[in-house]
């Protein structure tokens, strides 16, 4: 800058600068002045603190660990000269933040905002002439830091007064441990791993939360292990507590007081036996336990009532190629049987009194129901349950996080295998419905074309051929197309059941359900059986996909079980890519109306009382007791969303249930049940395939389905309802109870697919199955299982890994026999864990199946507490 520049600027611009110029001296000398009188005051202060120390130094050596004098820095002893006194009393005016501990002070320097535990390894011995500067012999820490609370140095003179206080509105932040952490857990005075709230429930809180004359101030100056036994009186005091705790935690609630007082008196106890307390793995409290103990009595309430057939895998595997349609002769047995309120008793032989499968009474089944419904309206449990399901699901996408590369290269690794070549079960589709809509219109245009003159109905008082049908109906062949035929769901169906029953009639004429869709009709059921057979033809085509049939019995006449039977037989529809399930529907009180039945009793004789004669003696149904061999369960179906009366413990039975209203579900599901587990029970002693209880439940309608089903069933058909009670959800996890759920099917009924839980079971570790329901009604094409399982994996981005895994469960949710799992899933599926996964059969990775059966085992042993038992083998 020239000088007439310089000259140009104004007198005041030249006044503020030389102020700021004088302003800025005068502060940098101010604080070096300050510093070099506090640096002075400092020094002096340290060297009055070490005067007593250096003549103990000098009598007795340095740093004698055994010296006694005044650790802890309280008062004066009767011992002690008056000189010494005005000297503690002098540092007694001194902030609260310098140690009273010599040793410490001169052994070790931390900075006072990293945590006050240090590992025994970490303290070395210093010279004090070696110290840096001045503020290195002050070990500053923030003024509102509370004060560590210890016992007094001898463990008499001093004692700690807190008491456990829940603090519900303030969450206290830990720091993270140091590697001595364990010298302080039996105190309950470390915090957790990292940093984050701590647990409310047990907070030792102190009367006066600074330093006071009945407790040790060691502040942030941390001390080493052997002179931390200003502690021990408070661990004393814990460790009697975890000793009368521990008594509790196994159920007697004696306490040894021997034991407690030697823990109490045995400093070497304290101190290297008595592991350290960790706060992640303390014992739960009171409520929790009650919710642990909750949830054991309802899961041992389901292994009392699931009927468990004898494990297949135990016997030598044997090929059966027998001719499926022929009847070898069977020697009938003397068993007995009759009906008694409604449940089928079996008797060894018709003078034997004595029942050979007493099965649970309905009394006794309404009771504990009723229990696991008082259980899910506990706050408590909801809540427990509710928490532990997040858990498992944030578990899950961690195991993601870590594994997701890993899984994708085992997959990779696996030759041949991949999704398409897997086998994949169909676990629930209903038979009337098996066929696409594009098939259907395809069938009824062949037969309109090749068999019009074919006498198919009796109707209006006349036999009808299928071309005048037609003509009745002002259509031809040439008309006839999809969007006329009118099958397919849309969304006038939605929370109408009874317009989505209506899709079974195509172009909305029952006639042609009856004649093409029925097979207890004018022609035997010759068309059904045809369409049929050409969709086991695509199945068996396909290698890699199996479907598992329902049929409906309707219990309005005994003579149904053998109608059914020789549809089966005469029609040769055996496959071995195919097993059959029977459904009832509900639909007693339009019997009733109907006058076809006088009460609800008639309807279990027509189902049941067949079953049993041809399992007593085949030569009376030999049609039905070979059909019977390719049927692997029993269903209940209808509309779950209609309004009902829940049951009490005190119901009439079937032959007094004479009034119009249907019975609620859980009377058909116990019924069934019941009926169900005495004829398994008869047919097992016989050496003859089982039926297992396998309901549609949890679609709609009322938790007590759920409840019910969770008691009696193997596997459950949607159980989308789940999603709304924590605690049966939580138990179906734990049981692992199949769920063969139908995303398409709910969105077109009850469920926006967006909304439905399938990912959200599947991520929690429920065993979830993929199944199509009613391919008319649902899917557009040739294959609806693969539609299902790639609308599936596009919409919730499930991986290969996932889409096999779900695989994985329909075969083992399914019916098919042990022959066929082995061949399908290895030799060793029947073992649980990674043991019984076969990569190059099932491509799904061991590390999945590990991580699934290890946090079940976790989950188990947690509500257990610790004492669960595994056993070596799944569910048959």
């Amino acid at each position: 800058m020239d000088p007439s520049s310089s000259s140009s600027l104004p007198p005041s611009l030249h006044l503020a600068m030389a102020a700021l110029l004088g302003a800025s001296f005068m502060a940098i000398s101010a604080f070096y002045i300050h510093r070099r009188t506090v640096d002075h005051v400092l020094h002096r202060l340290v060297e009055l603190r070490r005067k007593p120390l250096a003549a103990s130094d000098d009598d007795g050596g340095d740093d004698d660990d055994d010296d006694d004098d005044d650790r802890s820095g309280f008062g004066a002893d009767d011992g002690e000269t008056v000189a010494e006194t005005k000297v503690r009393g002098y540092r007694g005016t001194l902030s609260r933040s310098v140690d009273y501990s010599s040793n410490a002070l001169r052994s070790y320097r931390i900075s006072s905002s990293m945590p006050n535990v240090v590992s025994a390894a970490d303290w070395f011995q210093e010279n004090p002439k070696n110290r840096a500067s001045s503020l290195e012999n002050l070990q500053f820490v923030p003024l509102g830091l509370p004060s560590l609370r210890t016992g007094s140095t001898t463990g008499e003179s001093a004692q700690i007064s807190y008491s456990y206080k829940r603090i519900a509105s303030v969450g206290r932040i830990n720091t993270p441990r140091s590697p001595g952490r364990n010298t302080f857990e039996s105190a309950e005075d470390s915090d957790e791993e990292g940093t984050q709230l701590a647990d409310d429930n047990r907070i030792p809180y102190s009367n006066t939360y600074g330093l006071n004359s009945s407790m040790c101030n060691l502040s942030a100056v941390p001390f080493r292990v052997e002179d931390a036994n200003c502690a021990k009186n408070q661990m004393y005091g814990e460790v009697s507590k975890e000793v009368k705790a521990g008594a509790d935690m196994n159920g007697d609630g004696i306490t040894d007081s021997t034991s407690v007082h030697v823990a109490g008196d045995d400093h070497v106890f304290i101190n290297n036996v008595l592991p350290a307390r960790n706060t992640v793995q303390e014992t739960t409290n009171i409520e929790e336990e009650e919710v642990c103990k909750m949830i054991r009595e309802c899961l041992d309430l389901r292994k009392n009532y699931v009927y468990e057939e004898n494990v297949p895998w135990k016997t030598e595997l044997v090929e059966t190629k027998s001719d499926p349609y022929h009847f070898e002769p069977v020697e009938a047995t003397a068993h007995h049987f009759r009906m008694e309120d409604g449940v089928i008793h079996v008797f060894a032989s018709k003078t034997d009194t004595e029942e050979l499968f007493p099965v649970a009474s309905s009394t006794r089944f309404f009771t504990h129901m009723h229990y696991i419904l008082k259980v899910m309206s506990i706050g408590n449990a909801r809540s427990a349950c509710y928490h532990r399901l997040r858990f498992l699901e944030e578990k899950f996408r961690l195991h993601l996080l870590q594994k997701a590369d890993k899984e994708f290269l085992a997959q990779k690794s696996a030759p041949h295998r991949d999704f398409y070549n897997i086998r994949k079960v169909d676990t629930h589709i209903h038979h009337s419905a098996c066929m696409n809509q594009k098939h259907l219109v395809r069938f009824i245009k062949s037969k309109l074309k090749k068999e019009p003159d074919e006498v198919v109905i009796f109707r209006d008082g006349k036999y009808m051929t299928l071309k005048e049908v037609f003509e009745s109906l002002d259509l031809c062949g040439y008309d006839l197309n999809v969007d006329l035929l009118d099958v397919h769901a849309d969304k006038s169906t939605f929370h109408r059941f009874d317009k989505f029953n209506l899709k079974y009639n195509p172009c909305g004429q029952s006639r042609l359900r009856e004649i093409f869709l029925k097979q207890d009709n004018l022609i035997q059921g010759r068309f059904l059986a045809e369409v049929t057979k050409e969709v086991l033809t695509d199945l068996e085509a396909s290698k890699y996909q199996m479907a598992e049939y329902r049929i409906s019995v309707y219990g309005r006449k005994q003579s149904e079980w053998d109608q059914l039977a020789s549809w089966f037989v005469n029609n040769a529809l055996y496959s071995k890519n195919a097993v059959w399930l029977i459904q009832l529907p509900r639909l007693y009180n339009v019997y009733k109306n109907m006058g076809i039945v006088t009460s609800f009793q008639n309807i279990l004789d027509n189902v049941f009382i067949p079953l049993f004669e041809v399992t007593v003696d085949p030569n009376s149904h030999p049609q039905l007791h070979l059909f019977l061999k390719q049927v692997v369960g029993f269903d209940l179906v209808d509309d779950e969303s209609k309004p009902e009366r829940r049951p009490t413990k005190h119901m009439p039975t079937p032959a007094e249930w004479t009034n119009e209203f249907n019975p609620a579900y859980s009377y058909y599901l116990y019924y069934s049940y019941a009926n169900l587990y005495t004829l398994n029970k008869l047919r097992e002693s016989k050496g003859m395939t089982t039926i297992k209880l396998r309901p549609h439940c949890g679609e709609a309608g009322d938790s007590d389905h759920l409840a019910a089903a969770f008691l009696l069933c193997h596997n459950i058909s949607h159980g989308i309802n789940l999603r709304k009670t924590p605690v049966l959800q939580y138990l179906y996890y734990l049981a692992q109870v199949g769920l063969a759920m139908s995303p398409l099917s709910n969105n077109s009924l009850f469920l926006d697919y967006h909304r439905n839980p399938l990912p959200m079971f599947f991520q929690r570790g429920l065993n979830v199955s993929l199944s199509t329901d009613d391919p008319l009604q649902i899917h557009l094409t040739k294959e609806p299982l693969l539609e299902e399982y790639s609308v599936a994996a596009k919409v919730w981005k499930l991986s290969a890994c996932d889409l096999c895994e779900i695989a994985r469960n329909s075969v083992y949710q399914s019916g098919f026999s042990h022959q066929a799992k082995s061949h399908w899933l290895g030799g060793k599926y029947s073992l649980r864990g990674s043991e019984g996964n076969d990569i190059q059969k099932t491509n799904v990775p061991n590390l999945r199946i590990s991580f699934r059966y290890e946090t079940w085992r976790e989950e188990m042993q947690y509500i257990y507490a610790g004492q669960a038992n595994f056993p070596e083998d799944v569910d048959p």
